[in-house]
């Protein structure tokens, strides 16, 4: 089943459309700190030699870097007429450019597509919003896509 089912209840209206939800300046010590924190050791995200040295000219940001961003993000309501218990269920990280120092990402996200599945809970309905980030370039750096899914208490 897929956002096409008409069984499923929600704001139509919202599937693939964008919605702007902020820009982030990027910092060295943003990437430095981000790299630490996830035990990343390349020296193309710690060493300015390195980075200077290499194809991007400077140290770059790790892969999964615009994920930090995407934590706490508010994304618009669907009104989705399903279930009374609402969980994550997943992300996926697509990175499609480099992310450097000095930077500025615009983040826009969407309603990418709703469905339904029967679990062992019973019937669940899923949520899947993808997140895109743009360089002040206009030159996108990476996608991140969130699933997650609604069900109610007692299966039905």
């Amino acid at each position: 089943m897929t956002a096409e089912d008409t069984e499923i209840k929600f704001n139509r209206s919202l599937l693939g459309v964008d919605h702007e939800i902020g820009s982030y300046a990027v910092t060295r010590e943003m990437i430095v700190k981000f790299a630490h924190s996830t035990g990343e050791t390349n020296p193309l995200y710690l060493d300015d030699d390195a980075g200077r040295s290499s194809e991007y000219g400077s140290i770059i940001a790790p892969p999964t870097f615009c994920n930090m961003f995407v934590s706490g993000v508010t994304r618009p309501d669907i009104e989705l007429e399903f279930g009374d218990v609402s969980l994550f269920a997943g992300q996926a990280i697509e990175c499609v450019g480099a992310v450097r120092p000095g930077d500025t990402l615009f983040a826009r996200t969407k309603l990418k597509d709703v469905y339904a599945k029967t679990g062992r809970s019973g019937k669940m309905v899923f949520q899947v919003w993808e997140t895109s980030f743009a360089n002040q370039d206009g030159d996108d750096v990476a996608r991140v896509q969130e699933s997650f899914v609604r069900r109610s208490r007692r299966p039905r």
